[in-house]
């Protein structure tokens, strides 16, 4: 009995290790050079399961205006299984934003304590999905923000799907009051 418990923890640990949203210290550009879209603003709202126990729980998304061309960040819910990587304050995770283009599509820049994580961004019929890539989406080694953007606009012109980091994407939120 204590094996199998030994061997579904050290599974779990795998998943959660292998499982992580690209982060790096580069960014797609250097300075934020896109205004902010009126549209994006405010509080968007959506359901994701966990991996534990499969159950849906809630998650909030809300964006602000920092300045003409920044967002601030907040991610609200249910994110406890976050905690132990020290980025959840209080009940949210923060940070700041900015949009970028490439390979024709839109990113978000998100950074959140120091760390960049890359997130495509798509709003369509009124919902709105972060779909934030995943950590070996390239085995390049990325030296600058140059190479990130050559490595993201390669990987999205070469592959039929682009990878996400699906345990971290959030589909189809609706805007909520």
């Amino acid at each position: 009995m204590r094996t199998i418990v030994t061997i579904s923890l050290l599974f779990l640990l795998t998943t959660l290790l292998c499982s992580c949203p690209y982060s790096s210290q580069y960014k797609l550009d250097e300075n934020p050079n896109i205004y902010v879209e009126d549209d994006l603003l405010g509080s968007w709202a959506t359901f994701v399961k966990k991996p534990v126990s499969g159950k849906e729980e809630p998650v909030k998304l809300i964006l602000s205006k920092k300045n003409e061309t920044e967002y601030n960040i907040a991610f609200t819910g249910k994110i406890d299984e976050l905690r132990p990587f020290k980025l959840v304050a209080k009940d949210s995770i923060s940070g700041t934003a900015f949009m970028s283009t490439a390979a024709g599509r839109q990113f978000l820049n998100i950074t959140i304590k120091g760390t960049n994580y890359i997130a495509e961004l798509k709003l369509k019929d009124g919902a709105l999905s972060l779909l934030p890539l995943v950590e070996h989406f390239t085995g390049k080694m990325i030296q600058n923000n140059t190479d990130l953007r050559n490595c993201v606009e390669f990987h999205y012109r070469t592959r039929v799907h682009a990878m996400y980091d699906d345990e971290f994407c959030l589909r189809d939120m609706v805007k909520v009051n």
